[in-house]
């Protein structure tokens, strides 16, 4: 509890307490008026004074507004009690508010409690701690056990755990050495690490994510906006609506102004919109935070509910589906040595930082004399043009091969089979074998539980590899052979296929496939730990590599969507019923009371339900 709730409390107690002592006291006359004031200003005075003050500013019809003139009223026509009471109970419902939105907030604070107080950097044989915004790219700086990695970088000397829980949501931590890459907001669990930095703090992951997470409120969903115009129109309805239950009736009947200016009181006290206003932006920051402690992190209500609203969820095969780990499986040479053949594969794609250009690198195993190529040409889809040894070497697809006017034939081994010609004459094919991600089969399986209607996947390898991965899995749908154009191509024509109320949602490895995640209904980026383009290119982003945690995201959307769609309809059916029930006398103010405070602190406890995920 803030200090800012323990003084909200202590006021309610104390008004409370007073509100008692003085209801007992047989007082009369301006001696009771003067004896309920004290009690009233204890409890009430914050929102008299926020009612005056926003008034002044233009800001005429809001809750403030509300309570203050329904408190008042009762003061003037002498129902001193009920005044004070409707002003008590709507503290406390304000104050249950403040908790509500205060624990959901210290939950996505405790969850994104990655940024990192100092780094510590080697200054003349000693250890300093620095502000992380003081260290630049190339500086080393040292990890001690149970610290947090406070900026990206690659390990130099040193090995350990990693405990990415506040970015993956994954207990399970992760081995490091010399040679791989850290980022920001991990905890270091074991030995020290010496860290080269690789990024400043500003461009970190933790940076970002943090930069992400706080921008999330701003984007707002349909129903929020939909709160926002109801209440900017509803509360001088709602007013106006008072004002004519007070004057009309008497004027008519020819008297009972007292009467009706308590149904009046009455009618604008049930009518505050507490309940809409807040319930609904804390059930989407909710589920953000719910999907947050996941690691899945949401840009934005409106992602939210558009991801609630999915009927197709299309997959990239490398990375997402697989392991997009490559292994060369095979070398059938037609024209040279095995040897000859690796070569001349590894050196024309030695520029290229490609899975399959690294998996040539890797099996060759030698290092690669850079003076001895020239002229690379990287060819989109297709492969990789060069000069070797002053020789033209093309290496790629068959697409490559048709294209430069090669005879080329295919492999009855399974895998991604890479051609490569030497100055126009075909010299044999590398097969290269992707492996499917151990949770893959059940992502397929989960999605399906969730209400998805059918799984397509999208690949740039040959027909037989996507089928075969499709069949594994038990997709409904596989594209094979396609370019980066074409995928955008596939996509358009299955967002021409879906129906009007269902979306379609593209998951991807962020990096390459950046068109087809902007293009989609809602981009999910896969894997994102340390990708920059991942945070950057989707809508929501999975900080780990199991594509398990796409049903997860849906199925936390679609229980946030139904907490909104529950808090929307028991308010506004609650407060029509008593609006209607005051407005004839049917309805008193303790029942008031219930319908703006009662329903604004249940639809509240139902909205902190999306915090669990």
């Amino acid at each position: 509890m803030t200090k800012k709730q323990k003084k909200m409390l202590a006021r309610i107690l104390i008004g409370g307490a007073l509100f008692l002592v003085v209801i007992l006291l047989p007082l009369t006359g301006i001696a009771q008026l003067i004896a309920f004031l004290i009690p009233y200003a204890v409890v009430g005075w914050d929102v008299v004074w926020r009612a005056i003050r926003n008034i002044s500013h233009g800001q005429v019809f809001d809750e403030n507004f509300l309570m203050t003139i329904a408190t008042v009223g009762a003061f003037c026509v002498g129902e001193f009690p009920e005044g004070i009471a409707v002003m008590l109970f709507y503290q406390v419902g304000e104050w249950f508010q403040n908790y509500a939105v205060g624990r959901s907030r210290q939950s996505i604070s405790a969850l994104m409690d990655i940024r990192p107080d100092y780094a510590n950097v080697e200054r003349d044989g000693k250890l300093v701690q620095v502000d992380p915004d003081e260290v630049k790219i190339g500086d080393t700086i040292i990890i001690k056990a149970g610290e947090r990695i406070p900026l990206d970088g690659v390990i130099l000397e040193g090995d350990s755990s990693i405990d990415t829980a506040a970015l993956t949501g994954e207990s399970v931590p992760r081995d490091v050495q010399p040679g791989d890459d850290v980022i920001s907001g991990c905890i270091n669990q074991s030995g020290v690490l010496k860290v080269q930095v690789t990024k400043v703090f500003g461009e970190s992951t933790v940076s970002r994510i943090l930069d992400l997470v706080e921008n999330s409120s701003s984007k707002k969903a349909k129903a929020e906006n939909f709160i926002t115009k109801f209440a900017r129109y509803y509360t001088p309805i709602v007013v106006i609506g008072a004002v004519l239950l007070a004057v009309i009736p008497p004027l008519i009947l020819g008297g009972g102004w007292s009467e009706w200016i308590h149904r009046a009181l009455i009618f604008l006290v049930i009518s505050c919109p507490c309940a809409l206003v807040i319930s609904v932006p804390l059930s989407f920051f909710g589920g953000i935070g719910g999907a947050s402690k996941c690691g899945i992190l949401v840009k934005g209500s409106n992602y939210m509910e558009t991801l609630s609203h999915t009927e197709t969820v299309v997959f990239d095969k490398t990375g997402t589906l697989t392991k997009g780990v490559f292994n060369v499986t095979a070398i059938h040479p037609d024209d040279c040595s095995e040897g000859r053949l690796l070569e001349l594969a590894a050196l024309a794609e030695s520029y290229s930082d490609h899975p399959i250009s690294r998996s040539l690198k890797e099996a060759y195993g030698m290092d690669i004399d850079r003076s001895r190529i020239g002229d690379v040409e990287e060819l989109s889809g297709r492969g990789v043009k060069a000069k070797v040894d002053g020789d033209e070497v093309c290496v790629g697809n068959d697409k490559l091969m048709e294209e430069i006017g090669v005879h080329w034939h295919p492999c009855h081994r399974l895998g991604t089979t890479v051609h490569v010609a030497l100055n126009g004459r075909y010299v044999g094919h590398i097969v290269i074998s992707d492996e499917i991600k151990p949770d893959a089969a059940k992502a397929i399986r989960e999605l399906k539980k969730v209400g998805i209607q059918k799984t397509v996947m999208l690949t740039g390898d040959a027909k037989a590899v996507g089928e075969k991965v499709a069949q594994e899995l038990g997709l409904d749908e596989v594209h094979a052979q396609l370019l980066p154009g074409d995928k955008v191509e596939e996509v358009e024509k299955l967002l021409s296929q879906k129906s009007a109320k269902g979306n379609l949602a593209f998951v991807g490895d962020g990096i390459n496939d950046a068109p087809v995640l902007s293009r989609a209904d809602i981009g999910i980026a896969m894997g994102a730990m340390g990708s920059d383009a991942a945070i950057e290119a989707a809508d929501i982003v999975l900080m780990d590599d199991q594509p398990s945690k796409i049903a997860d995201a849906i199925r936390i959307s679609k229980k946030t969507r139904r907490i909104v769609h529950q808090n929307i309809v028991f308010a506004l059916a609650v407060k029509g019923c008593i609006l209607l029930l005051g407005a004839v006398g049917f309805a008193n103010m303790w029942e008031a009371v219930f319908a703006d405070v009662g329903v604004a602190v249940i639809a509240i406890l139902n909205a902190m339900r999306a915090l669990k995920g």
